[in-house]
């Protein structure tokens, strides 16, 4: 098909005037041709709100993983039959108390062993000293029997450390996990029988970005959550952090410690970590609604004198529908939070405040 071209006093085609009423209406709606149609509707009415100041609190997210304060595996140092398990698996115990017992026969023979070893080792000294005290003995013989006597005396305690050694018990506080050997088993040095954990406190480990290093310090408060629990929160604090940065994430880990009287929370579980890094008392917290977004930056429509009066604003952080107001608003502006989209630089307003929120804790970093 040929193109038509439009010539002076040559009718333009059906097409092209059938979309120019279109093309009009759209062309009105912009701000550049709006000021026309805008001085007969009057006043536009907007939603507003006064600015205040909030409590803001900045923290940092992560993840971590729970840990026991104190965990052990009770193991044997000596070889030997398990002659008594005293606990039952996956119960408290206290710190001493029984946990196993091996059969002591042979350790008892050999105490006594050394027992009488010892006492005739002391006798013979007592007699070489005699002996040189009467100048009928000689220094030689005093002292060979003065460490034979040593000697003994340093087996009968290996003897009683061994036979002291047959009795496991607890080292502290906490609760016994599942055993691993029945009673009558023959057991040897280093073989794990049983773990022990002690969760109340309880640890987790997590690890944040190196941008927050300047805010961190022992004794930070955290917040943690728990998706096992039905995202139950349980609230602890930071006591260690980690001096040496992590150079292939970037980030520091941190050590915090969470009270856990219930013992609900068991090590492993994975957790979800909010640390506060900063607070601010006075923070201009705005809802998230009044910002207006455009080319140059977010900008925010306050009310001076019934215009509205586009302001360009420095964002803080975000949370929960509200956003924090770095510079551009003081409290006591007021500012357009709903019908932005029919307003534009200087037009006349009539606002409908919005009943003030409760002053809730403000946003967070992520």
């Amino acid at each position: 098909m040929a193109r038509q071209i439009l010539r002076p006093g040559r009718a333009a085609p059906p097409a092209v005037r059938a979309i120019v009423p279109a093309l009009t209406l759209a062309l009105l709606a912009l701000p550049a041709f709006a000021p026309a149609a805008l001085a007969q509707g009057g006043p536009i009415a907007v939603e507003a709100e006064v600015v205040s100041a909030e409590r803001v609190v900045e923290e940092a997210t992560s993840v971590g993983t729970l840990l026991s304060a104190e965990s052990v595996n009770i193991s044997p140092e000596i070889a030997g039959r398990i002659a008594t398990i005293a606990f039952d698996e996956g119960m408290p115990v206290d710190e001493g108390q029984l946990l196993f017992q091996l059969d002591t026969s042979v350790y008892e023979a050999q105490l006594a062993e050394a027992q009488s070893n010892y006492e005739l080792r002391q006798r013979n000294f007592e007699r070489a000293d005699g002996l040189l005290q009467n100048k009928v003995g000689t220094v030689r013989a005093r002292d060979e029997a003065l460490s034979e006597m040593q000697v003994g005396k340093a087996l009968l305690t290996m003897a009683e450390v061994r036979l002291q050694k047959t009795k496991m018990v607890a080292p502290f506080d906490g609760i016994v996990g599942l055993r691993m050997v029945s009673k009558g088993e023959y057991v040897e040095p280093g073989d794990k029988l049983v773990n022990l954990e002690k969760i109340d406190p309880i640890k987790v480990d997590f690890s944040i970005a190196e941008r927050y290093l300047p805010h961190v310090k022992n004794g930070a408060e955290v917040k943690i959550t728990v998706d096992a629990l039905n995202g139950q929160a349980f609230t602890g604090k930071v006591f260690a952090i980690n001096p040496q940065i992590d150079p292939a994430g970037r980030s520091i880990a941190l050590r915090a410690e969470v009270p856990n009287p219930d013992n609900v929370l068991r090590p492993g579980l994975f957790v979800r970590v909010s640390l506060q890094t900063a607070e601010r008392d006075d923070a201009i917290v705005i809802a998230e609604d009044a910002i207006v977004a455009q080319a140059g930056g977010s900008f925010v429509y306050r009310i001076v004198d019934d215009k509205a009066v586009l302001t360009p604003v420095k964002l803080g952080q975000r949370r929960y529908g509200k956003v924090e107001i770095l510079e551009g608003l003081e409290v006591g502006d007021s500012i357009v939070v709903a019908g932005q989209m029919k307003l534009r630089d200087g037009v006349e307003v009539a606002p409908t405040m919005r009943p003030s929120p409760m002053a809730s804790t403000g946003p967070s970093a992520s």
